[in-house]
């Protein structure tokens, strides 16, 4: 099953990777009149564009290097004079996909600021902190060039590194923060935005956590974190429901610290730590490319732990969140991504070969015969199928019962992306139409390693409308506004190209009374 998972993951990393890594990440523009501001850290120059400006490579935390690695963030030091922030820090330590050549940069707890420009508004403005997705494995905050957010929504966009990996989620024996070292580093980068975002023209009152696969997840795990109380006031969950079950592939957002220990103990062995007298000493003197080489493809946070007690979505089935209202949703075709990864990797689905690739993938037994009975392959091309399982599976029905659970006691609003034409986050052409797959409503809001994908004036539209609710739920806990289709509560609102309706959550367009009984 490692295997399987494993190549899982590559599979998905193929497919998406060249969506940040197509162009290099943000920088400033050709004229650029520098802007200085004081953080509490110390004087920071930005750069200026044209209706916003960018603070980029701001520490947060001090670098987590030699007796640093896995421990707490610690305050950055200050500094003398005034730092440059025209420029992004590097990604935290990564294999190359995302971030070109990937990095060994363990000096990499940084924040990128982006904010409107022109005269100071009357009110200091809403805020949103984007942790990025990527598997918990890759991925970087600069990747995310939020200035039409910005501008559009006329808020403060904060773009967070995180360290990943085994680097940020090792756990072992007798080490304090024990697979949560990722996590802590985003609660340390909203305790700065709490303490400094003022100084951008950011209400550090009205702070929004938001992020998408992996920081959709992390939003989860922080909204049941007791040391997250107060940090944020609402939460943007996409694409990473808080309630997965460890029976399917992409589920758990979280795993038990027993699990991640054996993972610990593992990779401690690998790199020639195991027997050691003292294993951690060991692991903090290993260069980070062989960490990098020897760790898990993906990797999850551990609950049972301080900083997170329990499993998110036990947590949250039990009322026991911080209570703030959440704006959640997935794409209709999340799973084609990584049906297509696969297939390109050598497992085509046809009416003869899908019985055997479900099995392969869904090995718990009698699941593979139940979803052969419930999602049958007639044609040869059965890509999409596969992708409808994977997609209902850890996407659209955890999301429906995340949703479900939380709307019981606090305003929830659920969308579902649904452009089966979206811009494609890679060059090649894949073995079947993706739809919308994973990941495929973030150009919608972001422009993803600098650069605009090309979209027609309805997705344009689309797009508008998306960082119009997404940036009004941010200023007041409503996504509505004058301009944009009425959103009900306790719907689904439907964002396709001139096609944004809300649809009632009880229509089934994903199987979800199979999966809710799995």
């Amino acid at each position: 099953m490692h295997r399987v998972l494993t190549m899982l993951g590559c599979a998905v990393t193929a497919v998406l990777a060249t969506a940040w890594s197509a162009a290099p990440p943000t920088t400033p523009a050709t004229s650029v009149a520098a802007t200085t501001v004081r953080t509490h850290d110390g004087l920071v120059r930005g750069a200026a564009h044209d209706g916003y400006r960018t603070f980029e490579g701001i520490p947060y935390a001090a670098p987590p290097v030699g007796g640093l690695r896995w421990a707490p963030p610690h305050r950055p030091p200050p500094w003398p004079g005034v730092r440059d922030a025209t420029r992004p820090a590097g990604a935290c330590p990564q294999p190359a996909g995302e971030v070109p050549g990937g990095s060994t940069d363990e000096d990499c707890l940084h924040l990128n600021v982006t904010t409107p420009d022109g005269a100071e508004p009357a009110h200091p403005r809403p805020v949103i902190v984007w942790l990025h997705g990527g598997g918990f494995t890759t991925g970087a905050g600069s990747s995310y060039d939020a200035h039409r957010m910005a501008t559009r929504g006329g808020v403060v966009v904060v773009t967070v590194n995180y360290r990943l990996g085994a680097l940020g989620f090792l756990a072992h024996s007798g080490l304090p923060g024990s697979g949560t070292f990722g996590l802590a580093d985003q609660q340390a980068a909203l305790r700065w935005v709490r303490a400094g975002i003022g100084a951008f023209g950011g209400d550090p009152h009205n702070v929004t956590l938001a992020g998408e696969s992996a920081g959709g997840y992390s939003v989860c795990a922080q909204l049941t974190s007791p040391s997250a109380a107060g940090l944020f006031d609402r939460a943007i969950i996409e694409s990473g429901p808080c309630t997965g079950r460890p029976d399917r592939l992409f589920a758990p957002s979280s795993v038990p610290l027993s699990t991640a220990r054996a993972t610990g103990a593992d990779l401690a062995a690998k790199v020639g730590c195991g027997s050691a007298r003292d294993a951690l000493s060991c692991l903090r003197r290993v260069d980070v490319s062989r960490l990098l080489a020897a760790q898990e493809a993906d990797q999850q946070p551990a609950h049972t732990t301080p900083l997170l007690p329990g499993d998110p979505g036990e947590a949250i089935a039990t009322g026991r969140f911080h209570h703030v209202p959440v704006l959640i949703g997935n794409n209709h075709d999340e799973g084609n991504g990584w049906a297509a990864g696969i297939i390109q990797a050598g497992y085509p689905v046809t009416p003869d070969t899908w019985p055997d690739v479900a099995a392969t993938f869904f090995p718990s037994p009698g699941q593979a015969q139940s979803i052969v009975r419930e999602y049958p392959v007639h044609r040869t091309d059965g890509g999409p199928v596969f992708g409808a399982v994977i997609g209902d599976a850890d996407f659209a029905c955890p999301t429906a019962r995340t949703d479900s659970l939380l709307s019981a006691q606090v305003p929830v609003w659920r969308y579902e992306f649904a452009d089966e034409h979206a811009p494609p986050l890679t060059p090649g052409k894949p073995p079947f139409p993706l739809g919308a797959p994973h990941a495929s409503e973030l150009p919608y809001l972001f422009d993803l390693g600098g650069r605009p994908r090309d979209m027609t004036a309805a997705q344009h539209r689309l797009a508008d409308t998306m960082i119009d609710y997404w940036t009004g739920f941010a200023r007041t806990a409503d996504p509505n506004g004058p301009s944009t289709p009425h959103w009900p509560r306790n719907t689904v609102q439907t964002l396709a190209p001139d096609h944004v309706v809300p649809t009632p959550t009880g229509q089934p367009r994903h199987h979800c009374a199979f999966w809710d009984i799995r």
